[in-house]
């Protein structure tokens, strides 16, 4: 705010924006960034979910191809 006032910016309109640029700060910095511990985790979970769906769909062709053959 004292830097606003000292380029000419007025009273009033130093403190809101300084007000706002605060508030966004502060939500800005209460959201959760994902941190690389975060990225390999879902990544590890990513390669889970993939093997289980391959044993699922090779399960299901099992069956299909035990049925015809």
């Amino acid at each position: 705010m004292r830097r606003l006032k000292a380029a000419g910016v007025s009273e009033t309109h130093a403190e809101a924006e300084a007000e706002a640029l605060a508030e966004v700060f502060s939500e800005a910095l209460d959201t959760r960034l994902a941190t690389k511990a975060d990225m390999a985790r879902l990544e590890g979970e990513l390669r889970l979910m993939k093997w289980m769906l391959g044993l699922v769909i090779g399960g299901i062709s099992v069956l299909i191809l035990k049925t015809f053959f």
